[in-house]
C-alpha cells in the first residue's frame, strides 16, 4: 500500500473544478494549463451533469507532471426524509466515461437543464428585463447554458451589476426568476456513479444550511447506507471548524474526505483554482488516499 511521500506534504489539489463543459468559462485545456502553471498536484474536473468537460481533457492528454482524477457532479434530491434549503449535490470520482448507464442518466439531466432555460427566460420578460437565449447562445458558444450565462447577459444590458446581484435578486431559489429543475434521487446518483467503478462523494455540505448536528448526522448514516463512499470537507465557504468537523464525521463513518475549490472562472469572481480566495488549500494526502481506496477495491 502506498504512503503519502513527504515531497507532497506542500502540493496542492484541485477536485471540484467546472469547464466550459457546464457553467465554467475555461476550456478543459485551459484548465490543464493553469493548474500546470500553479504546480498542482492533482486535478478534476467535475462538471454539472456532463462529463463532456473530463472527456475533452483525456482526448487532449494529462501533462506528465499532473495527476487526473476523471469527475462530474450530479444535481440529485436529499433522501426523501430530509428536507433542508440548500442544493444537495453528488460527486463522483474515477468514473468509468464510456459507461452507457452513466451516459444515458446525464443525458435525461442534460435535457432538463435546456428544458429549464426558457422558462427562465419567460419569467424574467414577464419582470420587464428583455433577455432572450438566442442572444446568449451567441455570447457563450455551443456549452452547457446555465443561470451563470443569464446573468452575465443580465449584467451587459444593465439590469443588475453583478452576478450575485443577478442571483440574489432573481435567479436564486426562493427568488422570482427560480425554476427548480428535474433531478435523480441521490440513492439512484450513488448508485450509478458505484456502478461505473467511481467514488460517490457528498459535495459541500455548508451548503445544504443545515444547522442541527443530529441531523447531519442521520443524512451521512442515510447515505452512507446507499453506498457514499466520501465528504467534501476542504471547501472555500468551509470555516477551519467547520472543515474539523466534517473531517471528524468523515473519519468516524469510515468515509473518505475530498476537496475543492468549486472553481468556475469568472461566473464565479474571487474563487481561484486550487486557492479559493488566496489562504484555502486542499493536501495532496486526500488525492492519495482516494486512489489508495481505488486499489484496495480492486
Amino acid at each position: 500500500m502506498k504512503k503519502p511521500s513527504d515531497y507532497n506534504k506542500n502540493v496542492k489539489i484541485d477536485l471540484h473544478i467546472h469547464s466550459t463543459a457546464s457553467d465554467g468559462t475555461l476550456s478543459p485545456l485551459e484548465i490543464l494549463n493553469l493548474a500546470q502553471s500553479l504546480n498542482l498536484g492533482a486535478i478534476s474536473i467535475t462538471d454539472h451533469d456532463t462529463i463532456d468537460g473530463t472527456k475533452e481533457a483525456l482526448t487532449i492528454g494529462i501533462p506528465p507532471s499532473l495527476k487526473f482524477l476523471t469527475g462530474v457532479e450530479i444535481s440529485a434530491y436529499p433522501p426523501p426524509s430530509f428536507s433542508f434549503p440548500g442544493s444537495f449535490h453528488v460527486l463522483g470520482y474515477a468514473i468509468n466515461v464510456d459507461d452507457s448507464v452513466l451516459n444515458q442518466t446525464l443525458a435525461i439531466l442534460q435535457e432538463a437543464r435546456k428544458n429549464r432555460n426558457p422558462r427562465i427566460i419567460e419569467l424574467l420578460n414577464r419582470m420587464g428585463i428583455e433577455l432572450s437565449l438566442s442572444e446568449i447562445r451567441k455570447e457563450i458558444g455551443e456549452c452547457q447554458l446555465g443561470r451563470p450565462h443569464i446573468a452575465k447577459q443580465m449584467i451587459k444590458k444593465g439590469f443588475v451589476q453583478s452576478i450575485s446581484e443577478a442571483f440574489d435578486k432573481y435567479l436564486a431559489k426562493g427568488k422570482p426568476a427560480y425554476v427548480d429543475k428535474y433531478r435523480v434521487n441521490c440513492d439512484r446518483a450513488i448508485e450509478v456513479i458505484l456502478d461505473a467503478g467511481g467514488i460517490p462523494v457528498l459535495a459541500h455540505p455548508v451548503l445544504l444550511k443545515i444547522k442541527n448536528d443530529d441531523v447531519l448526522e442521520k443524512l451521512i448514516t442515510s447515505l452512507k447506507k446507499m453506498g457514499l463512499k466520501g465528504i467534501e470537507a476542504y471547501y472555500p465557504e468551509h470555516t477551519p471548524d467547520l472543515i474539523a468537523r466534517y473531517t471528524e464525521i468523515a473519519n468516524r463513518h469510515g468515509l473518505l474526505i475530498t476537496g475543492g475549490t468549486d472553481f468556475h472562472g469568472s461566473n464565479k469572481p474571487g474563487i481561484n483554482m486550487g486557492s479559493g480566495r488566496g489562504n484555502f488549500s486542499v493536501p495532496y494526502k486526500l488525492y492519495e488516499k482516494l486512489t489508495t481506496s481505488l486499489e484496495i477495491r480492486d
